[in-house]
């Protein structure tokens, strides 16, 4: 999120007055919270509906997400948020989280939840295990496993591959970034995507002996302090959704923040910062394309919230003044493209139905004929998603690895589409294409 404000009488004055371009999650939250604190807010979306990319069908007794479709409590403003909208009695976690399966040799494989677990199981080769084994004494924290300024600039696939072999990357860190970014090792920054195993290396070299007493040195902390329930540990650390979708959640803050607090069909075309002789103050005013193309402003704004995407902030003509307000310092970032299938089954079709949250892909898998990044079992996770007689599967298609398939035609995606889980026949099958879109 980025924001442009004024200069220190923004807290100085009594009545605040904020706008908020992009009603995605993001921005909607940021609305919330300053609503929250007195201040008057107004949240531009040039789309029709707000949510950004989180949306929530309901379509014949099926409920999916074609955005996210969970997210965690791992931050405290999570968990105020959560309960000052009232949604905790919406709350829904899945069942059988700690389930999940990668796929290997064609086939989905039942994924070890530890590391003990994962050394006695057969998922890995004998030489990974032993290199995760000895991982703790070959980077002691000495001369020669110290974090270099290069290792600061190195990627996610070369900093698990110096500690835990190329195995470890393609099997597991490579579906795992799949399928929570829709990227892949080599194009991310270790340092920026996994900061507390970054920082675990920098402070004791090896990855394991760092997790290990960071573990100890939490639990001696807690110690005086009074157990949680194990429902609030379930809150802090598992992942979750809300009874109808995660729409549930943008469309409270859009609740909470009125009608009058969201503007739809309203692209922001430019900011202009100065005097609009209406106050003795400096402000922000926004020009917008309003419904039909009519343009709009609105004035008198002490800062500008921006969580549109960059693609769309580098549209935006920005003045202070009479003079152009430079853009060239935002980064280049590239958003992969992504679509999303639904499918549906008869339960007698599905030959070995999997429980648990779903099935990740490494891109290795590729050459089984797996295209896709992965799977989640829907219903599986939340059983009112879907009819009793019925299996509900949401796919994820794209990414780095397959941009052109993410952008495809429909009937293409399917004619690519390979299950990795054994059915007789499709029921039903919906395709949400391009969720996400590169550029």
């Amino acid at each position: 999120m980025t924001a442009a404000a004024k200069d220190d009488d923004f807290g100085s004055k009594q009545s605040k007055n904020v706008a908020v371009i992009g009603a995605g999650v993001s921005g909607l939250a940021a609305a919330y919270k300053l609503k929250s604190n007195g201040v008057k807010v107004t949240v531009f979306e040039a789309e029709g509906r707000a949510g950004g990319k989180l949306r929530s069908v309901s379509h014949h007794d099926l409920v999916w997400d074609e955005g996210a479709n969970t997210m965690t409590e791992s931050e405290v403003e999570v968990k105020s948020l959560l309960d000052d909208l009232g949604l905790r009695e919406k709350q829904q976690f899945p069942i059988a989280q700690n389930k999940r399966y990668i796929v290997r040799n064609g086939m989905p494989v039942l994924i070890p939840t530890n590391p003990v677990a994962l050394i006695k199981s057969n998922f890995l080769s004998a030489q990974s295990k032993l290199q995760i084994i000895l991982e703790p004494f070959l980077w002691k924290k000495n001369e020669s496993s110290k974090v270099t300024d290069t290792d600061i600039q190195e990627s996610v696939g070369e900093f698990f591959q110096r500690h835990f072999g190329k195995e470890v990357v393609d099997y597991l860190i490579d579906p795992f970034v799949a399928g929570t970014s829709a990227g892949d090792p080599e194009s991310l920054s270790a340092r920026h995507n996994f900061p507390d195993l970054w920082n675990l290396e920098k402070r004791f070299g090896s990855i394991i002996a760092g997790a290990v007493k960071a573990k100890l040195s939490a639990k001696k902390e807690k110690n005086g302090e009074n157990k949680g329930s194990s429902e609030k540990k379930k809150r802090q650390h598992g992942s979750f959704s809300f009874l109808g979708g995660m729409q549930t959640l943008t469309d409270t803050l859009c609740t909470e923040l009125g009608k009058d607090g969201v503007k739809l069909e309203s692209k922001v075309l430019s900011l202009s910062y100065g005097y609009d002789g209406k106050s003795t103050f400096e402000n922000w005013s926004v020009s917008y394309a309003s419904k039909g193309g009519k343009r709009a402003q609105a004035s008198s704004y002490d800062a500008v919230i921006m969580t549109a995407p960059l693609c769309n902030v580098k549209e935006i003509n920005i003045n202070k003044g009479r003079n152009r307000f430079s853009l060239d310092f935002l980064p280049q970032m590239s958003y992969m493209p992504l679509s999303v299938i639904i499918t549906t089954f008869k339960k007698e079709d599905v030959k070995r139905p999997l429980e648990g949250f779903g099935v990740l892909v490494p891109s290795k898998e590729q050459q089984n004929g797996l295209k896709t990044l992965g799977t989640l079992f829907s219903s599986m996770m939340f059983p009112d998603r879907a009819p009793k007689n019925l299996y509900l599967y949401t796919t994820f298609v794209g990414g780095s690895r397959n941009k052109e398939l993410a952008k495809a035609s429909t009937y293409k995606k399917l004619q690519t589409f390979h299950f990795v889980i054994p059915v007789s026949n499709f029921l039903v099958s919906h395709t949400r294409s391009l969720i996400y879109s590169g550029f």
